[in-house]
């Protein structure tokens, strides 16, 4: 029995970015608020990227409260729904070129968010990254944190639980 040779690497990366770029783009509401995502492996960081519509404050100014959380949430959510998609991908199941709105899994519902705001939002980007405390079938704990020049400083994180969708979804 023979192997199959490995993928070239490029040809991975790619298929990886595109299911990113596929699992983002099912969310309007990041397209809207200008954020992105940077893939490293299977880590993600998340990249608010600043325009002056995000700002709350404009004598400060501050970043809007509600930017930033928007902002956590969608970094919780891509994380469940990435590591969904992740597993995926790399196992074969889905074709990669097919992915899209209608064929991506479903992603998890907020049961509740809760947001501490540490200092206050800089007129400048913004960084996230979520840790997934706990992902079973039907339920999902996830941290995140935010920052903007130094990973040390946040500048707000919060804790999220999610309904997560059933596997035939």
């Amino acid at each position: 029995m023979m192997r199959r040779p490995p993928e070239p690497v490029q040809v991975v990366k790619e298929r990886r970015d595109r299911a990113l770029t596929a699992l983002v783009d099912g969310i309007p509401y990041a397209r809207f608020l200008g954020i992105g995502f940077e893939r490293r492996g299977d880590e993600l960081t998340a990249i608010l990227n600043f325009d002056e519509k995000l700002i709350g404050n404009p004598f400060l100014p501050a970043l809007h409260g509600g930017a930033t959380a928007a902002f956590l949430e969608t970094t919780a959510l891509v994380e469940l729904g990435w590591q969904r998609v992740w597993e995926a991908v790399e196992s074969g199941a889905v074709d990669v070129e097919r992915l899209g709105p209608e064929t991506l899994p479903r992603m998890p519902k907020t049961i509740d968010f809760t947001v501490d705001y540490l200092r206050s939002g800089l007129p400048r980007d913004a960084y996230a990254r979520a840790r997934v405390n706990r992902s079973g079938r039907r339920y999902a704990s996830v941290h995140v944190e935010a920052w903007q020049d130094n990973r040390d400083r946040l500048y707000a994180q919060a804790t999220g639980h999610f309904l997560m969708p059933s596997s035939g979804e």
